[in-house]
């Protein structure tokens, strides 16, 4: 036996029932062995069985090509494209096509550079229980933006829902609703992945956040994403629309999620309100 596989063996902990429930996917490059050594041992560690996704590999992509629309891409984000940013698109999209495939109710999509809490588990076991409040729900983000809370989930997290925009798809749970959309409406591809995936409002989904997120997705000085991310940008040569584009996209999503925040606040209240009056009268 290897060193390796000497290894995996001491640490694998009997699996979390919630992971019965959801059809869980790690996004992994061929190439980023070690990364998948890591993420195998982490979630063997939690007790979740996962199927592991071989990304799709910037390096071999050329373009033109179907699933990538480049002219909507530089009208809505302004920049050339990047090859490995439609390759950590194309992975997601696979993701959700995998899981429709299945049977399954739930899946939780995980990139390779995130660190748990160990409440993990509790917290996945708490979402599944209040999956009426969602279709996508966020488990990490890589902004700081106020998350307003709706729902408690757990003794220290709740459900939340964030009214400016959030970047970062390192591990977020969905429906089969939602699973549709991803693998539908959102090919071609004219959006970075992260900031398409926060456009659910403009289909009628239901998106929340678990505050404290549980998941941290490290900031990677390797990640190809991210080098030479300057190259990318066009400065003052950037299409007059990207910025009419993002203004409407704000405006939509804090009215749409407001509204639904204010909805559910009103809705506690009133729950709160009969659970008193109830007490009372006793």
């Amino acid at each position: 036996m290897n060193m390796r596989a000497t290894l995996a063996a001491t640490i694998v902990s009997p699996v979390q029932p919630v992971s019965l429930r959801i059809n869980t996917y790690l996004i992994n490059l061929d190439r980023a062995e070690l990364r998948r050594f890591r993420m195998e041992r982490l979630l063997s560690e939690i007790g979740i069985s996962f199927e592991r996704v071989a990304a799709v590999d910037g390096v071999g992509i050329s373009l033109p090509r179907r699933d990538f629309d480049g002219q909507s891409y530089l009208r809505r984000h302004g920049r050339t494209p990047n090859p490995f940013e439609i390759g950590c698109y194309l992975s997601h999209v696979e993701c959700a096509r995998r899981f429709l495939a299945g049977n399954g109710e739930f899946a939780l999509i995980l990139e390779d550079d995130l660190d748990f809490d160990d409440d993990f588990a509790e917290v996945l076991a708490a979402a599944l229980e209040q999956h009426a409040s969602w279709d996508i729900l966020r488990l990490s983000t890589v902004n700081s933006g106020r998350k307003h809370r709706v729902e408690p989930l757990t003794a220290s997290r709740s459900l939340a829902i964030a009214l400016t925009r959030e970047k970062g798809s390192g591990a977020y749970l969905i429906n089969r609703k939602a699973a549709g959309w991803i693998a539908d409406v959102l090919v071609p591809m004219r959006l970075p992945y992260d900031l398409a995936l926060d456009l659910e409002f403009d289909e009628g989904l239901r998106a929340c956040f678990v505050d404290p997120v549980p998941v941290s997705q490290r900031a990677d000085p390797h990640s190809q994403i991210q080098a030479g991310l300057s190259s990318y940008r066009l400065g003052r040569r950037r299409p007059w629309s990207v910025l009419p584009y993002r203004a409407a996209a704000e405006v939509r999503r804090f009215s749409v999620r407001f509204v639904r925040l204010a909805a559910l606040r009103m809705r506690g209240w009133k729950d709160d309100t009969a659970a008193a009056g109830s007490l009372s009268k006793r």
